[in-house]
């Protein structure tokens, strides 16, 4: 998707239609719709021919985009989950892991990088009911996994704007809510992660009213992403006439929020309101939480 969407800038810049590009690589226009889309693997002999027609000729700029089409041609270390990964979620996986910043705005849940293994089990066992318990404990290894780039050499700069309701909202029970708001404030306090809460008396912007996350690449060649996931999937946009608007509602909430230094206080005044913790009871029960695979 990220080699495709800056290709397809490239030859809109060079003046360049469609067919045309596809005669220097001996195909047709209909095949540089797939590639520009995402829909269509790579060969580097063709991006190289496209980059050459497009007028790409600085060393550098050319090295980036081909370490792309090895990138897109070798399966990420999701590939072994891949039974469980809706091909429409695939694509997020891949921008996730490359990302230099994600940012990400959250209504219901506590976003993924920053959920617990407890409260992640306890989304996903709601979001999929009657899965067997050893699918349910592979989406939730899926997930930490994912975590790591939090604390990877080069670790993603992750600032995460959540709804106050989403850390009311007792997913998993009393016990896994506590777990997972002590880990929260944990985690916002990594030089690389930053943690606001909206709270539910500030201000209200209607064009926040669903999941937003913002990816950018560490490369300035390749265009931000933006993902939002409905109920049929997800949607990416990647036109800066797209995701500039996503920016703008971001940058809004980041100004509106509480700002990340009341951050700890919020979320021990959270843990305060929880009710005392009763003994633990005999057998487990996975309540809570929604149809989500973020």
């Amino acid at each position: 998707m990220l080699l495709g969407a800056r290709l397809r800038r490239l030859r809109e810049s060079a003046g360049i239609d469609r067919d045309a590009a596809g005669e220097a690589i001996r195909a047709s226009g209909a095949k540089i719709r797939r590639l520009e889309n995402g829909g269509s693997g790579f060969k580097r002999r063709d991006v190289e021919d496209l980059l050459t027609l497009y007028g790409v000729t600085d060393a550098a700029d050319r090295a980036v985009l081909l370490e792309l089409v090895e990138q897109a041609n070798t399966p990420g270390w999701w590939h072994e989950y891949a039974d469980l990964v809706p091909s429409w979620f695939e694509p997020f996986l891949g921008l996730e892991q490359s990302a230099q910043v994600i940012r990400t705005w959250e209504l219901q849940f506590v976003p993924g990088l920053l959920q617990t293994p407890e409260y992640a089990r306890a989304v996903i066992a709601h979001g999929h009911p009657g899965a067997p318990a050893s699918e349910i404990e592979r989406r939730v290894a899926l997930r930490m996994r994912r975590q790591r780039i939090l604390a990877s050499p080069g670790a993603v700069k992750l600032w995460a704007v959540i709804d106050e309701g989403a850390l009311l909202r007792r997913v998993g029970g009393q016990a896994t809510m506590r777990r997972q708001l002590a880990h929260l404030a944990e985690t916002a306090a990594l030089p690389n992660v930053t943690v606001q809460v909206m709270p539910l008396t500030n201000a209200h912007n209607p064009s926040a009213r669903r999941p937003i996350t913002v990816l950018r690449s560490a490369a300035d060649i390749v265009p931000d992403v933006v993902y939002c996931e409905q109920l049929g999937g997800g949607v990416y946009y990647d036109k800066p006439a797209d995701t500039s608007r996503f920016w703008d509602v971001l940058n809004w909430l980041g100004v509106n929020a509480a700002p990340p230094r009341e951050t700890p206080a919020i979320l021990r005044r959270l843990m305060e309101d929880l009710e005392p913790v009763p003994a633990a009871p005999t057998t487990r029960s996975d309540g809570g939480g929604g149809a989500t695979d973020r």
